[in-house]
């Protein structure tokens, strides 16, 4: 559910069976979610692959983001951000255990 107005840190879960993704605005060829991770991942051997293209900037916490083809993952920290185009095939690696990682995500059609 979109919401007016809020802020991005706010009822942050220190731990969750799955990760928590608000809709924070949607139109028609975009959309901004905040994803909260506390230790999820993408299940060994799978991959994710998006019809639109992403954005993503992590504000809080860490994690380890692999895209195929790549030798190796990118650490993430705060303030690191990534551009994902269409169809990319990428998996989260880990994301930190002992906390929120809050993830700021743009989904638009590129």
């Amino acid at each position: 559910m979109e919401q007016a107005g809020g802020n991005i840190f706010a009822q942050l879960s220190e731990k969750a069976e799955a990760e928590e993704l608000t809709t924070l605005l949607a139109a028609p060829h975009l959309a901004v979610e905040r994803i909260v991770s506390t230790g999820q991942a993408t299940p060994a051997g799978e991959w994710l692959q998006q019809d639109r293209a992403e954005w993503v900037i992590l504000l809080q916490g860490s994690a380890a983001l692999s895209f195929e083809g790549e030798a190796s993952p990118r650490i993430l920290a705060p303030g690191d951000y990534v551009a994902i185009a269409a169809k990319r095939r990428h998996r989260i690696e880990w994301t930190d255990p002992k906390g929120a990682t809050v993830w700021l995500a743009v989904h638009y059609d590129g």
